[in-house]
């Protein structure tokens, strides 16, 4: 178990605008960041990081928390695997509490667990049969020598041999203590009737590992270095429980950062392409695995960039197979490039005949738009054919049609018009005709989730909503608020003899619950109640920061949404607009909101009285005692009213 101690060394060490910036394109706006909620699909940034809080809050979907549960959100990290993932990145030692774990601790550890420590440990065994091996380094290094890669760069990729052994590998993990059911479901081995001691699936290849957004082995690619034999050069891991190959990209966790920092994403096809181009110092880059591109895949590029150009081979037969890609990538609103190789290169072989400056000069000057590459394609295909060439226009209409932006839409059909010479007005009827074809398309094509929903009478709700409740609900909220903010803030105070006195705005308001015997109504509260009060026992004020690294999801969102309020999405600054700031009159907020909570406790408590009067009615004392409270109760409350300026008729505070 990771000891406390580094746990707070952690926690005062790790930045969540570095963690989060890494999986999100973060801009700056004010003292915050924006960016796009990588949980939910949406147009406009409502995904906010606050450095000085060290929150972030994602108010599309409601979710917040600090830099870990960020990582716990976003990786399906446990607990600890995330403290783990945040001490590498920062070069923190991570010390263990040294205490013996009970059976059913240890065997609670989940099948995903054990299957990322498979990857984990295969991982490590092919890197070290490379390095170490004497058949690694004389098949595996040599293979990656000759395609002139560096040591670094293997190591930086954490390539691997596997041996030619049938079983190398299965025979190594079964002596560390993995069962034949977990090797198979991992897809490292295989277990044929014939060969009960299994089988290595990838024997007598080189390895490259696939990682996940984080930098998690979640599978691998081999190549296959003999070609006298009858079988796939590439072979890839089969799905598993944390291996989908439609939502990762190749060398994405080697890439993020740059792709991050150039705002462009250069999309290959294979793992060498990605490998040669690092080697040359062009690190925003990645590859789809010679899968079909995906529209996981693109969300993953659309974190850090909008922007993409595709590298073809110049002599690539499945360049028209491509322009699926392309819709794909224009209807999830991506700035889209493409670059055609001269004939007889690839991203790989160009990338290795030329220097860096050269490489990054030739992808900027000769990518051209997704118009260009498919008109020159097609209309090569058509020749002088007038029917074939009108169908290539209509392909190239079609995929503007996809293109999310009405005004980049009109921009595209302009070019279009400009590069063909036809009216716009035939390209706009063109589109039209394009969106109708894909509209009655789509009922076979879209599953159900994704098909407007038939109009239907929704029944009015049957529970109503309390609004004495609700009042004294949302004022409870107010008050524990105010303490999770301004917790610390002194305030400096009169008493009724003129006694100049000072206190906190924790004590002030625990002073008041306490005074009016308040029991919460909500047990959210209660427990952030009781843990303040444990705090002043301990001589600590417990504020906001103190309750988001608690390990409970509802206590974490709770307080994420009372220090960082819905203001935060907005930078009112870069408009000139300086609105009030939460908190700016906090001593006369703090008192007022006392006031308000303790007029709703009464109208409460006069409610609570009320209801059971009808059961008292045969006992003459008890009835009228009650009838006493609630008068001396209402009294109360009109005091109240005049020193608020509230109207009870009018339901406003006209003083406030």
């Amino acid at each position: 178990m990771i000891s406390k101690q580094t746990i707070d060394k952690i926690f005062s060490t790790i930045r969540v605008e570095e963690i989060v910036g890494e999986y999100v394109q973060l801009k700056r706006a004010g003292s915050n960041f924006k960016g796009l909620s990588p949980f939910h699909d949406e147009k406009s940034p409502s995904f906010v990081v606050s450095p000085s809080k060290q929150i972030w809050k994602d108010f599309s979907t409601g979710k917040g928390g600090t830099a870990i549960s960020f990582l716990m959100e976003i990786e399906n990290f446990t607990y600890p695997e995330a403290l783990r993932h945040a001490a590498k990145k920062y070069g923190i030692e991570i010390e263990e509490d040294q205490r013996e774990f009970s059976e059913e601790a240890k065997n609670a550890q989940s099948e995903r667990d054990i299957l990322y420590k498979i990857h984990e440990i295969a991982n490590e065994y092919f890197q070290n049969i490379l390095w170490e091996n004497e058949e690694g380094r004389s098949i595996g290094l040599s293979y990656f020598r000759e395609r002139e890669l560096k040591d670094e760069i293997i190591k930086k990729f954490q390539l691997g041999y596997s041996p030619e052994k049938k079983n190398a590998f299965t025979e190594f993990a079964l002596n560390k203590g993995y069962s034949k059911e977990i090797l198979e479901k991992s897809g490292l081995s295989i277990f044929p009737e014939n060969s009960p001691s299994g089988i290595d699936r990838f024997r007598e290849r080189v390895m490259f590992p696939i990682h996940s957004f984080s930098g998690r082995v979640l599978g691998f690619g081999a190549r296959i270095l003999k070609n006298n034999i009858k079988t796939a050069k590439y072979l890839n891991s089969p799905e598993t429980e944390i291996y989908h190959k439609s939502n990762v990209l190749y060398g994405l966790n080697q890439s993020k950062q740059a792709i991050s920092r150039k705002n462009i994403c250069l999309l290959v096809e294979g793992y060498m392409d990605v490998i040669s181009l690092h080697l040359s110092g062009i690190e925003n880059v990645v590859a789809s695995s010679g899968t079909s591109l995906t529209t996981e895949q693109i969300k993953l590029i659309k974190r850090l960039t909008e922007n993409v150009t595709i590298l073809f081979d110049g002599d690539n037969a499945g360049i028209k197979a491509s322009f699926r890609s392309i819709d794909m990538l224009l209807t999830e609103g991506m700035n889209i490039r493409v670059l055609l190789f001269p004939e007889g290169d690839d991203p790989d072989s160009f990338a290795r005949k030329h220097p860096q400056e050269y490489v990054e000069k030739f992808i900027e000057n000769e990518a051209m738009d997704f118009i260009d590459f498919k008109a020159e394609i097609l209309l090569k295909e058509a020749g002088n054919d007038p029917i074939k060439k009108a169908e290539a226009i209509r392909n190239i209409v079609k995929s503007v049609g996809f293109v999310q932006n009405a005004l980049k839409r009109e921009v595209y059909l302009k070019e279009v018009s400009n590069k063909f010479g036809l009216s716009e007005q035939s390209l706009f009827n063109e589109l039209d005709i394009q969106k109708q074809i894909t509209q009655n398309q789509t009922p076979k094509n879209l599953p159900k989730e994704n098909l407007q929903p038939k109009l239907e009478i929704v029944p009015e709700s049957v529970e109503q909503v309390d609004p004495i409740m609700f009042d004294l609900l949302k004022q409870e909220n107010n008050l524990v608020n105010l303490m999770l903010n301004f917790g610390d803030v002194v305030l400096h105070r009169e008493n009724e003899e003129n006694e100049k006195y000072d206190i906190t705005v924790i004590e002030e308001i625990l002073h008041h619950f306490k005074e009016e015997n308040y029991e919460f109504q909500l047990e959210l509260n209660k427990i952030i109640i009781d843990s303040i009060k444990e705090g002043i026992q301990n001589e600590e004020l417990r504020k906001g920061n103190f309750f988001v690294t608690f390990m409970d999801e509802n206590i974490t969102s709770k307080v994420v949404d009372a220090i960082m309020p819905l203001n935060d999405l907005e930078n009112w600054a870069s408009r000139n607009i300086f609105p009030p700031n939460y908190g700016d009159k906090i001593s006369s907020q703090v008192e007022g909101d006392i006031l308000i909570h303790k007029f709703r406790y009464i109208d409460y408590l006069i409610k609570k009285i009320g209801e059971d009067l009808p059961n008292q009615m045969n006992n003459e004392t008890q009835y009228f005692e009650s009838i006493r409270k609630i008068t001396l109760l209402k009294q109360a409350s009109m005091k109240l009213s005049e020193i608020l300026g509230y109207s009870p008729i009018k339901g406003v505070y006209v003083n406030r």
